[in-house]
C-alpha cells in the first residue's frame, strides 16, 4: 500500500498503481481539496485495476481525521468513553452512530475503509495514543469498539483494529522512536489483549500490529514477529482476517533493516499487506523487491476490505440516520492537540 503526492493522480503514480505488487493506496490530508475532488481521485485510482485497488485513510476522529472541510468533524474516541461513563447505553449508541457516519461519508466518495478503531488502552502513559483510545478499562474499550464497528458495518465498510497487542503501555511514539514494553505476557493477556480478543470474536476484518517491542516475549517489533502474528494472533486468538503492517517508514521500523528487508520481514512474519508512506523512493524499492511475491490466501482475505453499499451524496444527506448522527455528535468537544499526519 503506497501514498500519493497531491490531489490528482500523476502519470508516474498511475504507472506505480499498475505494478503487480501494489495492492492499495493510503490517502492523507494533502490528497484532499474537497469532496468532488476526492470522489474523482478515488474513481481514477479504482479505474487503474480490476478488481480495483483498495483505498484507505486514517479517519478515526479527533486529532486523526484527514478530511475535514465538507466532512463531519468526528469526536475523538475518548469522548465516547466519557459518554459511556455517564450513561453506558447512550455511549454505546453514540459510538455506533459515529462509526456509521465516518464510514458512510467516506464510502460516498469512494474510500474503501479507514484504519480504525484504536483498541489500545488509554491509561495515561502513551501520549501518541491519548484520546484516540476509547477508555482505560479493557471491557469498556471492547464494548464501545464493538458498537462503533456495528455502525461501520451497517454503512458497508470493514474495520481495522490497531495497534496489536496494545500500544497504550509505552510512552515513546513509534513515529519518532523505538518503544519497548517490559510487561509480562500474562499482564498483556489480562489487559491490552482483551479488546482485540473480543473484537476478533465479533468479526473484525483486519488488525494492524504496533511498532513496539515486547521484550519479554520477542526481540522483534510486533509487526515483524512470528510469535505475535502467527502464534498469538492467528493460532491462539483464531484471527482469520487481514493483517496490515503499520507504516514501514516510521522510525521504530528502522530496527528491521532496509525498506525491502522490512517489507519482506513483515510479510514473512504474517502480514498480508505492508504500508510504505511518505517515501516515494522507498515505496519503489519495496515494489521492486516484491515483484515476484504472491500469497493467494492474503488476496482472499483482502477481498473483504472493499467498500460495499455506496450511495450518492444526495441520498446520504436524505437518510434520516445521517441527520441524527450529525446532531448527536455535534455535542462533542473538538479538541485537536496535535496533527498525526505521519501515521
Amino acid at each position: 500500500m503506497i501514498d500519493l503526492e497531491g490531489t490528482r493522480l500523476s502519470q508516474v503514480e498511475g504507472e506505480l498503481l499498475k505494478h503487480p505488487a501494489t495492492g492499495g493506496v493510503i490517502l492523507f490530508s494533502r490528497n484532499y481539496q474537497n469532496r468532488d475532488q476526492l470522489t474523482q481521485l478515488c474513481a481514477e485510482i479504482h479505474a487503474c485495476r480490476n478488481p480495483h485497488l483498495l483505498i484507505s485513510v486514517d479517519h478515526e476522529g479527533g486529532r486523526v481525521q484527514r478530511f475535514k472541510d465538507g466532512f463531519t468533524l468526528l469526536p475523538a474516541a475518548a469522548w465516547y468513553g466519557e459518554q459511556f461513563a455517564k450513561r453506558p447505553d447512550k455511549g454505546m449508541r453514540l459510538a455506533e452512530q459515529g462509526g456509521w457516519l465516518m464510514a458512510a461519508e467516506l464510502l460516498v466518495c469512494g474510500v474503501d475503509f479507514s484504519f480504525a478503531p484504536v483498541l489500545d488502552l488509554g491509561i495515561g502513559i502513551s501520549r501518541v495514543i491519548g484520546d484516540r483510545a476509547f477508555a482505560a478499562q479493557p471491557e469498556t474499550v471492547a464494548k464501545l469498539a464493538h458498537a462503533w464497528m456495528q455502525g461501520v458495518h451497517a454503512a458497508g465498510m470493514a474495520a481495522v483494529g490497531k495497534h496489536f497487542p496494545g500500544h497504550g503501555g509505552v510512552e515513546a511514539d513509534s513515529h519518532l522512536a523505538l518503544p519497548v514494553d517490559t510487561r509480562r505476557y500474562e499482564d498483556l493477556l489480562m489487559e491490552d489483549l482483551r479488546p482485540f480478543e473480543r473484537m476478533i470474536h465479533d468479526g473484525i476484518e483486519a488488525i494492524m500490529p504496533a511498532h513496539v517491542i515486547y521484550q519479554r516475549m520477542d526481540r522483534q517489533l510486533a509487526g515483524f514477529s512470528q510469535f505475535w502474528l502467527k502464534q498469538v494472533l492467528r493460532e491462539r486468538l483464531g484471527f482469520q482476517g487481514v493483517i496490515f503492517s503499520d507504516d514501514l517508514s516510521m522510525t521504530a521500523a528502522e530496527e528491521a533493516g532496509s525498506y525491502a528487508e522490512r517489507a519482506l520481514a513483515a510479510l514473512d512474519a504474517g502480514c498480508d499487506m505492508v504500508l510504505v508512506c511518505n517515501k516515494r523512493r522507498a515505496a519503489e524499492n519495496v515494489l521492486e523487491a516484491l515483484s515476484d511475491y504472491n500469497d493467494p490466501a492474503a488476496h482472499v482475505r483482502l477481498m473483504r476490505m472493499h467498500g460495499r453499499g455506496q450511495v450518492s451524496r444526495q441520498n446520504l444527506h436524505l437518510d434520516p440516520r445521517w441527520g441524527e448522527a450529525v446532531t448527536a455528535l455535534a455535542a462533542s468537544d473538538q479538541q485537536v492537540s496535535l496533527d498525526l499526519d505521519l501515521e
